[in-house]
This record gives structure tokens, sequence and C-alpha cells, in this order.
């Protein structure tokens, strides 16, 4: 790890160690294309599909890598994270794969659909209210009281370069892209592909997608420092959480453009994907597909890596009912 204004920065060299590391734990994930979603588009879309990832998303990667990277000491007392649903979960069953004890503080508005899969894994649940502070605090107590080694769901770097293990098989799985667009709420996994791209193919470029609601990233990029945002409204549950400093490290550094979405757009392209390429994808990973529809100008005629981020949906609760 360098150490960039007192941040402990992952480098690329993490990465592939990191790939090595959790291979035996995870999915390499298929790309799938649309003859209509390109047709619509203008562009040549070249969908990451981390919705058939194990745990059902991207963030299993760094969670395992966290979890597996461990000491025997620090194994006993086991991990502790605060997360939405998809970090929990991923770090629920990585510590499953290890034996080693997992508690989550989750909001008490989470899908119940996640908090069932963290149960599933073996995941101890804490709840707490809807928003930053309360995930934060709630957290500080559960960690004073268990001693358990913290995995933040996306300022940490261990997080940071296993996700940056989806942009480096993707790359290995496409040859010629000219843009890769993930979604961003924390910023790991668009951190992950900001630390791998940079490394591999730093031509290139990087666009985030976040819906118009909870557009924290977008107004931190233009403002050029981080701006947060405690407890924003949006469908897209998964993008709810504002930047940290390590994600804005690379965010700052590397990401072309940041790109929003209306919930409405954003529902209307889940919508899209669910009948044009038949998969269960989350109101989250449909924030990309949402912001290249609306920007078709920008990647016309380019061939795009779009990261599905995540599969974990309410099935009961889907957002066009």
């Amino acid at each position: 790890m360098s150490n960039t204004d007192g941040l402990t920065v992952p480098t690329y060299e993490h990465v592939v160690a990191a790939h090595e590391r959790i291979k035996p734990y995870i999915h390499e994930t298929p790309i799938l294309t649309s003859t209509y979603l390109n047709g619509l588009t203008g562009a040549e879309l070249f969908f990451k599909c981390e919705n058939f990832q194990k745990a059902g998303a991207f963030k299993v990667r760094g969670a395992s890598n966290a979890v597996l990277g461990l000491s025997a000491d620090q194994e006993e007392l086991g991990v502790a994270t605060h997360s939405s649903g998809n970090h929990a979960l991923s770090l629920s069953y990585a510590a499953g794969r290890r034996g080693v004890p997992c508690h989550v503080v989750m909001p008490r508005t989470a899908p119940e659909a996640k908090k069932d899969a963290v149960r599933g894994y073996g995941g101890l649940i804490t709840e707490c209210e809807p928003s930053t502070s309360s995930r934060e605090a709630v957290f500080a107590a559960l960690q004073q009281q268990t001693g358990a080694n913290f995995v933040h769901p996306y300022n940490d770097p261990r997080v940071i370069a296993g996700q940056g293990t989806c942009s480096r098989e993707l790359m290995s799985q496409v040859d010629g892209l000219d843009a890769v667009i993930a979604p961003i709420g924390g910023g790991g996994m668009v951190s992950g592909c900001c630390l791998t791209l940079s490394a591999i193919a730093p031509e290139v470029e990087i666009y985030a997608a976040e819906p118009e609601q909870a557009d924290d990233a977008y107004r931190s990029l233009k403002a050029g420092h981080i701006i947060a945002e405690d407890a924003p409204q949006t469908v897209a549950d998964g993008l709810k959480v504002p930047l940290k400093e390590l994600t804005w490290h690379f965010v700052s550094n590397h990401v072309t453009d940041i790109l929003t979405a209306s919930e409405q757009e954003i529902v209307d392209a889940m919508k899209l994907t669910w009948q044009r390429m038949k998969i269960v994808m989350e109101p989250s990973c449909a924030v990309p597909l949402a912001t290249i529809l609306k920007n078709k100008h920008v990647f016309a005629g380019k061939r795009v890596g779009v990261i599905i981020s995540g599969g974990n949906v309410d099935l009961a609760k889907l957002p066009w009912m």
C-alpha cells in the first residue's frame, strides 16, 4: 500500500494479489450483450453481470479479500460492518467461508430480501435508522462491544483492491473498450475501476452513474471536495451513502465524469433490462443504463463496459408495481 496525504492507498499489485486470494470463492461473471439496447443507445454495450456473482453482488469480491486476509488474532474476534445490504450479505458470506463471526448494522428500512440473505449466511444484524449518522453511531457502539475487525463497505484499501478485480476480469473478456461505467454510492466499485484501469488501460474513460436524488458524488466532483448527504431518498437503495476520503482520492483523480438519472429514468431502465435481457437486477444497477440513455451523445459509437453491480431484489416490492 502506498501512502498519499495520510491515506493508505492500494496499488494494482494489490488487485492482482486479491484476485489470486479470492478466486476459489467467487465467480468470473459473464458478459452479456443486447442488439436492441445497442440500437437504442447508438453504442456497443458489454454488460458485466455481477448480479450472477456469489451472494448476488460485486461486493463479495472486496469482502472476501478483507476476510481472507485477516490474521489469526483478528480471525478470533471476527468482522463487523454497516451496510444497506449487499456489503452486509457479502461480508456474511465471506465470514462463513472462513468460519468467523460477522456483525452487521443495517437500516431498518433495508430490503427484507437482503436481511434474509445476511441471516442465511450467518450474519448477526443490529438495526439502525436510515441515515448515515445513525448507521455510524450504532456501529461504533457495536464495534466497541465486540472488538471485531471493521471492514468498511468501501473506504477500505482491502475492499477497493477486491473490487478492482471486476474491471480486471472485464478487460480480459472484452477487447477495445473505450469507456467503463458503474453505479456510484460510496464509490468502492468505481474506485476499483479507477485503480485497475489507470494501471492497465489508462486510455479507457471511467464514468460513474448516480441518482439525481442522491447526487452528492456528482456535486462533490463539480465542487472539488466531498459533499456528504445524510439521508437521501431514492429507489436505488444501494447508492445512498456518501464518498469517503479513500474513494474520493480515486474519483477526483481518475473519473471522467459523473452522470445522473431521475427516479423514473432509473425504474424505466431497470424494467427495460428485465424485459430485454431477461436478467434480475436491482434499481441501483439500472442507473448506468439510465444515464447512457439520457446522454447518448456521450457514448455514441463507443464500446462501453457497463457494470451491473448486483441482483438482490425484493420481489414483493418491485418499483413498477
